[in-house]
């Protein structure tokens, strides 16, 4: 009986169309013998060259000229060849008879590669990377896709282009504007602010109004306590200054939080980790984990911060650059957030030079510019001085993949940090700041923008 192997190769010398569909798909170390895996090189080498199928006569040329083979096993590679020929077979057998192959193979692979790792014998990777590269095996498969034709799939592209996209809103004018209503699953975005500018309370305040519209909010944080996370956030929700919240009676306190219990069909659940402890495999566990255990599936993922992940791919005691280790992790989240189908937000610090810029760019990422260059938005929160006796925040866009980033690119919002809140501020506000042009876009004739706290009154 033949072999997979030999009968994969006989197509591929053979068959165009076979070739053509499932050659992106094999790997030269899915073949186990020698004298396969050269043949199968040679193959490709040729094809990528010549753009057409190679011939036994090509192989045994090519064959020859190779220098990492024995003379003994270059006579049993010519034997091989000189043994394949041109036998029918149904395309669409040959085609799932691959695909099984390569799925096999890879999984052995991986199989046999996380047994190394978790002896101790790979010194690049670590154990916490072994469920990524067995998920990765698993997932192998032939994708009937292979590109958007322009021409013929005009009908696909214009639908795509009015099929109204399901995006999480925020209860902020400007960054709806900047964002066309919300930002989308499967995106990263991410806020550059100094310390102790805000980029937590930007993210539990986000997090407050998006369970306030009734979706299921998860917030990782590894640099908070929970009880911290949940204060702030308590702040937000209950309208009551964050000093003032351990000295609530527990009767008022009991009365606040069942009035938001009964304003929306969200949960929101707040998960601790070590700072650097954990990374995407962690919270790919922790979501599997939360389905089983309490049937929760968020909407929205809050990582509080992302540098301070850390990454599957690299130990942690591994010498690595900080550029290509942050970008590790960005890879990684936004992998996390593809796979969820949800969108992840998280922030990141600015350089030492970027705390004390008014104006920052996306050179002024900490540690790496691999973050901005994986990211889908990013924009910076801004703090001076004036600001602050103003009780605004400005926010600069840095990158933006929804929207233009030269309209709106920098605006202003209310800060409350003693309710842990942000809010609209008036028009008339934003004037002074507003990039040319953007005046048109606002529509003088609609209300003015109310605070985002009004009617938070219990």
């Amino acid at each position: 009986m033949e072999k997979v192997e030999t009968t994969i190769l006989r197509n591929l010398l053979f068959n165009n169309d076979y070739c053509r569909k499932v050659l992106p798909f094999i790997k030269n170390e899915y073949f186990e013998n020698l004298h396969e895996k050269v043949v199968f090189e040679e193959i490709c080498k040729f094809i990528v060259a010549y753009e057409q199928l190679a011939t036994k006569e090509v192989l045994l040329i090519e064959t020859e000229k190779r220098t990492d083979i024995t003379e003994d096993t270059y006579k049993i590679i010519c034997d091989y060849i000189s043994k394949l020929d041109d036998a029918p077979a149904d395309k669409q057998w040959l085609v799932d008879t691959t695909e099984k192959w390569c799925k096999d193979r890879a999984i052995y692979l991986a199989l046999m590669e996380s047994i190394k790792i978790a002896d101790g014998q790979d010194e690049k990777k670590s154990r916490d990377s072994i469920p990524t590269i067995l998920q990765e095996a698993l997932a192998i498969g032939f994708d009937s896709h292979i590109g958007h034709d322009y021409l013929k799939d005009y009908q696909e592209r214009y639908d795509s282009y009015h099929r109204k996209e399901d995006k999480i809103p925020f209860d902020l004018e400007y960054f709806n504007k900047i964002t066309k209503g919300g930002i989308p699953n499967k995106t990263l975005n991410i806020a550059l602010a100094g310390t102790g500018v805000g980029k937590s309370l930007f993210m539990c305040h986000v997090a407050s109004s998006v369970l306030l519209q009734g979706r299921n909010v998860l917030y990782i944080t590894l640099e908070m306590a929970e009880e911290k996370i949940a204060e702030r956030i308590d702040a937000n929700l209950l309208n009551v200054n964050i000093k003032d919240i351990e000295t609530l009676p527990k009767v008022m306190f009991d009365t606040k939080v069942n009035n938001i219990a009964k304003k929306t069909q969200g949960t929101l659940i707040i998960k601790e980790y070590p700072t650097a402890s954990a990374h995407a495999g962690h919270f790919r566990a922790l979501l599997n984990e939360l389905s089983l255990k309490k049937s929760f599936k968020p909407d929205i993922i809050f990582i509080d911060y992302l540098n301070i992940c850390g990454s599957s791919r690299y130990k942690s005691n591994f010498s690595v650059n900080s550029y290509s280790y942050v970008k590790a992790i960005a890879e990684e989240l936004r992998g996390l957030a593809v796979e969820a189908n949800v969108p992840i937000v998280s922030a990141t610090q600015t350089t030492r030079s970027g705390f004390s810029s008014s104006d920052p760019d996306l050179t002024d990422t900490s540690e790496s510019f691999g973050l901005p260059a994986t990211a889908d938005l990013m924009f910076a929160l801004i703090s001076t001085e004036e600001l602050e006796q103003l009780g605004q925040i400005m926010v600069k866009q840095l990158k933006n993949r929804y929207n233009d980033p030269t309209m709106n690119k920098r605006f202003v919002v209310g800060i409350d940090r003693a309710k842990m809140r942000l809010y609209d501020v008036e028009q008339s506000a934003q004037k002074d700041i507003l990039d040319s042009g953007q005046e048109e876009e606002y529509n003088y004739e609609e209300k003015k923008p109310k605070k985002s706290f009004e009617g938070f009154k219990f």
